[in-house]
């Protein structure tokens, strides 16, 4: 394997570097693409035709953990609808993926996947509607990317991950909320991991599993990332999950949901993305738990929601959003 590409966010799956930023993009054209494509989710935050927003980071040039340089997509050239016979797009699929591993399918031609549904255990269906399949294969909803095949992703079509936003109020020794100086609203934090791939602080988050509710992934995620409930005594375990299962139960804030421009995806394979905010109101559900960082994270801490704080990718406008829902300090 390159040495680029880490094993860890996406619980076994491979991930990729990041040690260059991307500022998070608002206009809904982007003018050129840029080299610096190596975090992931640059997604819009809200639930977009497949048209409305130009995916950049998935024309990245060379793709992640490779030396591989995908055919160059022009801007006008995205869309399917448009004809380009020139279009040679290059194949590739990373070893790791053709070993089979449990996250992964089969090649096309071994087995006939069922596409924009529930097949078996794998949920094949996308949030971006019904995509179109030819050759037996999925198209990407969002367009062409350069380069065919499946990549460093695992399914063909979509390769679904969950991500949970857990906040609190910040109180002062009394108990009470503590308000920020110029705003004058109350403090929000969350719990934010260190990536170990990269040092960028975010949110935790990974891949559903197959047959599993995207409200089980989010619990099981924040369990291993910031509580590291794998390697807790099972004395403390039970405590763990039983005030974890209580915030997680509450009613979620659904923060995003959809496609992710992420520079793994492919013409045939991309990642799609569910954040959900979970708010300890009263700070006695998950305020009370020391956290303690997973595997896959390399620090875990609560910090203050506030734009001036540099996080992974767009995770930062996930916050701002939670921020406006909750009526707190952005």
């Amino acid at each position: 394997m390159d040495g680029n590409v880490t094993y860890g966010y996406l619980t076994g799956r491979p991930a990729i570097s990041c040690s260059l930023s991307h500022p998070f993009r608002t206009s809904q054209t982007f003018r050129s693409i840029s080299a610096n494509c190596c975090n992931l989710y640059i997604a819009s935050v809200h639930t977009m035709p497949p048209s409305a927003v130009l995916h950049v980071k998935s024309r990245c040039p060379q793709y992640p953990g490779s030396k591989l340089k995908r055919f160059p997509v022009p801007d006008d050239k995205v869309d399917w609808s448009q004809n380009w016979p020139q279009y040679n797009p290059v194949s590739y699929t990373d070893p790791s993926v053709l070993k089979a591993p449990a996250w992964a399918d089969p090649d096309i031609g071994s087995f006939s996947p069922k596409f924009n549904t529930v097949d078996g255990a794998v949920d094949r269906t996308s949030f971006e509607g019904n995509y179109k399949t030819e050759n037996g294969k999925p198209l990407n909803p969002h367009g062409r990317t350069g380069l065919t095949g499946r990549g460093l992703l695992g399914r063909w079509g979509p390769n679904h991950a969950a991500d949970p936003i857990v906040t609190r109020w910040k109180v002062d020794a009394k108990g009470a909320k503590m308000h920020h100086s110029v705003s004058k609203r109350p403090i929000l934090q969350f719990v934010s991991i260190k990536r170990k791939d990269c040092g960028e602080w975010a949110i935790p988050g990974g891949m559903v599993d197959p047959g599993e509710q995207v409200s089980l992934t989010l619990q099981r995620e924040f369990s291993e990332e910031a509580l590291n409930s794998l390697g807790v005594p099972s004395s403390e375990r039970a405590k763990i999950h039983e005030r974890i299962t209580k915030l997680f139960k509450s009613p979620g804030f659904p923060v995003f949901k959809g496609y992710v421009d992420d520079p793994r995806n492919t013409d045939n394979a991309w990642m799609e993305t569910v954040a959900v905010n979970f708010h300890d109101d009263l700070g006695n559900s998950v305020s009370g738990l020391p956290l303690q960082a997973g595997d896959d994270a390399g620090q875990v801490q609560w910090v203050d929601v506030d734009s001036s704080f540099p996080l992974y990718a767009n995770h930062s406008h996930f916050l701002e959003l939670v921020a406006k829902e909750r009526k707190a300090h952005w």
